[in-house]
């Protein structure tokens, strides 16, 4: 016999742990949240500014996880449907700051500006800041394109799984992504 919503055909190592927190037992559920708070929390931090934003993005995608759990089909690994929750937390957590942020603070192209061949120092840290205000005026869909496609380095396969987007879609958006965000660096003469 089988919990509701989770067919007997998924073979992963968390199905059990899924059925047993359908049927109402937590300490199945905080298993789940030990084995995949770290894999959650490193997607997350690329969306998180500070290390209080991304706890909250942990916790509202295991909150989602929790509430939604009887809508895994379990044709996939329970991995694989974790990740797509926390992209969507995540792109929501953008869409909200973005509402928020209408006005960014360019102040930090006033600091002082150390030897580049470093790699570190003053000039590093200006460079990551001026990536950082340029990827947050990016629209929401934009920012999580080139989050998951350039900075973690998935594919468009993973990406288009990932948002729900066609492959088409995410090529799209990611050229139109990268050419917004030179232009915002400043690095696109073309205006």
């Amino acid at each position: 016999m089988h919990a509701v919503g989770v067919p007997m055909a998924v073979t992963d190592e968390d199905a059990g742990l899924v059925r047993a927190a359908i049927g109402g037992d937590d300490d199945a559920f905080t298993e789940l949240v030990r084995r995949h708070k770290g894999t959650v929390l490193r997607s997350a931090a690329r969306f998180a500014r500070n290390p209080a934003e991304l706890e909250d993005l942990g916790q509202e995608t295991f909150l989602r996880v929790y509430r939604d759990l009887r809508s895994f089909r379990g044709d996939a690994p329970f991995g694989h449907w974790l990740s797509r929750i926390t992209v969507h937390v995540c792109y929501d957590a953008l869409r909200k700051r973005r509402r928020e942020e209408k006005d960014i603070s360019l102040e930090v192209l006033a600091a002082p500006v150390a030897d580049p061949s470093t790699g570190s120092g003053p000039s590093a840290q200006l460079a990551r800041m001026i990536l950082d205000q340029a990827m947050a005026r990016l629209k929401p869909e934009d920012r999580l394109v080139i989050t998951l496609y350039e900075l973690e380095d998935r594919s468009v396969r993973e990406v288009a799984e990932l948002t729900g987007w066609s492959e088409t879609r995410v090529k799209v958006r990611a050229f139109r992504a990268r050419q917004t965000l030179k232009r915002l660096i400043g690095g696109d003469d073309e205006r």
